[in-house]
């Protein structure tokens, strides 16, 4: 058999490949452990390489279960993703296992361990790259996985589920220039997200346009949380010459801004302009609310459920990567600024 004829790859073709029987190659595609170890890996390699489409086990179809996994739960962008997530499952009839595996390896053992003790429809992973070891045990599990907004570019052969995050950065910082700001400061996020480079090569890209400089002073690492928006809020708006405006790459570090610019005694908007990115609901709740970027994270949990439970069900997803649009909403948080 040829290595590229995967049109008619059948379960005696690869027993016969491998010098194994039939019943042995469906030990390993029901995930038994009755197989020695060098078997399954000659077995799983044979698998891979003829393209065999594994239909979906009657385990995983009548569980009733999906697994979403992220790597901390203390963000509220988490919250949006889950009630996403819940929606599809609830329609589906299923139940929502939500874990955090915490970005270390004892964490995703202790995670995996849970999930081989129950059947599971498919696994959502959130902002977190799938190591080896773990896809490779997902395979061997015959477990679909799904990556939303994945920290890099995917190693796994997995659908993604992301926003244009680029064209969200283009559009904030866009908007601030209009306004008629020169000087615009940004708060990066953690610079191995694709996500932080997106905004921030969006941010550039606007200001490039414009004709504007890319000054380094202006430009604060940050980390996604409160703590970073303020401290480089504050070195920011300490500068000799400081911006009349700030973009975050995301909302919580925007409110850690608000902060800042209340502690050097001046006023959101009217003072210095601030834009974030997320939508999150609690920011048309800030004073002044706050203009964002909206990401549309309910959604992209939508998609990524409706995802891996289409791959559950042994359908094709014409598409491994999905991007969803963002949209800049325009509220109370950014004005021309006031000339020196």
């Amino acid at each position: 058999m040829a290595e590229n004829d995967t049109r008619k790859v059948t379960i005696a073709a690869i027993a016969d490949l491998a010098g194994v029987s039939v019943p042995t190659v469906s030990r390993v595609l029901n995930g038994r452990s009755d197989v020695a170890s060098q078997t399954r890996e000659r077995v799983e390699e044979l698998l891979t390489r003829h393209g065999y489409r594994r239909r979906p086990s009657a385990a995983r179809t009548s569980s009733g279960l999906l697994d979403l996994v992220f790597p901390d739960l203390d963000s509220p962008w988490a919250v949006e993703i889950i009630r996403g997530v819940e929606d599809v499952a609830h329609a589906a009839g299923i139940g929502t296992v939500v874990s955090a595996i915490h970005r270390r390896n004892a964490s995703a053992k202790q995670w995996l361990d849970s999930l081989r003790t129950r059947a599971t429809e498919g696994v959502i992973f959130v902002t977190s790259m799938v190591e080896p070891p773990l896809q490779a045990e997902l395979r061997r599990l015959n477990i679909p996985v799904v990556l939303v907004d994945a920290d890099g570019i995917p190693q796994q052969d997995a659908p993604t589920i992301g926003a244009t995050n680029w064209a969200g950065g283009l559009a904030a910082t866009e908007y601030l220039i209009r306004l008629g700001h020169r000087r615009i400061g940004f708060i990066t996020g953690l610079p191995q997200l694709m996500c932080s480079r997106a905004r921030m090569d969006g941010y550039r890209a606007a200001m490039e346009s414009a004709g504007l400089p890319i000054d380094d002073d202006l430009i604060c690492q940050g980390d996604f949380y409160h703590e970073s928006g303020f401290s480089g809020g504050t070195r920011l708006l300490r500068l000799p010459d400081p911006p009349t405006a700030i973009f975050a790459s995301c909302d919580q570090m925007a409110l850690g801004v608000y902060e800042a610019v209340r502690q050097q005694g001046l006023r959101v908007g009217d003072d210095v302009s601030v834009v974030g990115f997320d939508d999150l609901p609690e920011v048309r709740w800030s004073s002044p609310p706050m203009t964002t970027v909206r990401q549309p994270l309910a959604e992209m949990g939508m998609v990524a459920a409706r995802t891996v439970l289409r791959l559950a069900r042994g359908e094709h997803v014409e598409s491994p990567r999905v991007e969803l649009a963002t949209e800049l909403v325009v509220r109370d948080s950014a004005a021309p600024p006031r000339v020196r």
